[in-house]
């Protein structure tokens, strides 16, 4: 008997994360529960990752080529999910982030919870119920059965969504939601370099290559200012864009390297469109410029409007001409933007960062 409640007790603090991505690489993964694995450890949990694509399949997953590689891969990540419900006795609780399988019905989350009657926590970051199948991989555009979302949400024990409008939609399928931000790692994301470059200042962009997109919206701006003053445009990201900018600095995105990468700026640009997919973004990029004393300028959608308080941590923007005034005012005054950069720092760690998010993240697996 107590040979059985020892072992209960230990699944009780075993965690299964499924996640379609491989650990380190993609930014909603990192930035919502991967930097929180020492926190789940320090309190003796146990727990593994189960990614949908390999190493592999990631590298080429975003690449218009290797049609017939993305085909057997997906097909091996199908494989591999199968046979994981063979184990999904050995946990207590699945930390499920997005979706199992990026394509189809939710069949994978209707075996976990209603045969094997496990408890999910099912995490998303995005308005993935709605539309949004990147350019390379636009030929399964029919096949991504988007409004599974919801399914999967009524399904769950706990969700946990990362800004209100997220919140808002899944609690019309669930009552247990939990406003669950974005954070930052404000020990690892700190700056290093203690002077700017008031002589050519950089105003740098940071993301992935299916946010680049936005950057075509400040084409205009950007290319006035670079005919006035002496400033430098930076972008860091895994793909260099296409845009109609030829004399910008691209960096190559790079794990080891980037708290160095995004130190090298002095302003920080998130221009958004106003959709209903962009409400459901979790305004990242402005968390770590703010994270990194950088001045973030962002359009004023979503969830920048909560995370920036205008003229004092940052600026928000609603037209051109805001985006032309407010990086202006910033390229003239280093004052400015160190007194900016300082508050952002100050509200990311008072409010998004690991260790004032640790007890809420903890609390999705009581």
């Amino acid at each position: 008997m107590k040979r059985k409640a020892i072992e209960l007790l230990l699944i009780l603090k075993k965690i299964l994360f499924i996640v379609p991505y491989p650990i380190g690489v993609a930014p909603s993964q990192r930035f919502r529960f991967e930097q929180y694995f020492d926190v789940l450890r320090k309190h003796d949990f146990e727990f593994t990752v189960a990614s949908f694509w390999s190493a592999k399949g990631w590298s080429i997953l975003y690449q218009r080529k290797h049609v017939w590689k993305k085909i057997l891969l997906f097909l091996l990540g199908c494989i591999h999910r199968f046979l994981l419900l063979f184990k999904i006795h050995s946990y207590h609780i699945i930390f499920l982030h997005r979706e199992a399988l990026p394509l189809g019905p939710p069949v994978f989350e209707f075996i976990v919870t209603k045969i094997l009657k496990k408890q999910i926590v099912y995490d998303f970051d995005d308005a993935i119920w709605l539309p949004n199948t990147s350019a390379q991989n636009s030929m399964v555009r029919k096949l991504k059965y988007h409004q599974k979302v919801g399914s999967i949400c009524k399904w769950s024990r706990k969700v946990s969504c990362g800004n209100e409008f997220l919140v808002n939609y899944a609690k019309t399928h669930n009552d247990n939601v939990y406003l669950n931000p974005t954070t930052i790692d404000t020990t690892y994301h700190q700056p290093k370099i203690k002077t700017s470059h008031p002589h050519n200042v950089i105003i740098g962009w940071t993301g992935t290559h299916s946010t680049t997109k936005y950057l075509n919206h400040l084409v205009p701006v950007l290319t006035e200012l670079k005919n006035k003053y002496p400033i430098q445009i930076m972008i860091i990201s895994n793909q260099k864009p296409d845009w109609e900018i030829d004399d910008y600095k691209f960096i190559s995105w790079n794990k080891a390297h980037e708290i160095r990468q995004l130190d090298q700026i002095d302003i920080g640009i998130m221009p958004l469109e106003d959709t209903l997919w962009e409400q459901g973004k979790c305004g990242f990029k402005a968390l770590q410029y703010m994270a990194m004393e950088k001045p973030a300028v962002v359009s004023n959608v979503g969830v920048n409007k909560i995370i920036i308080d205008h003229t004092v941590d940052g600026y928000l923007c609603n037209t051109l001409e805001d985006w032309q005034t407010y990086l202006t005012e910033l390229i003239l005054s280093d004052t400015k933007r160190k007194l900016l950069g300082a508050n952002g720092r100050k509200k990311v760690k008072q409010a998004y960062s690991v260790a004032s998010n640790t007890s809420l993240f903890l609390s999705l697996f009581e």
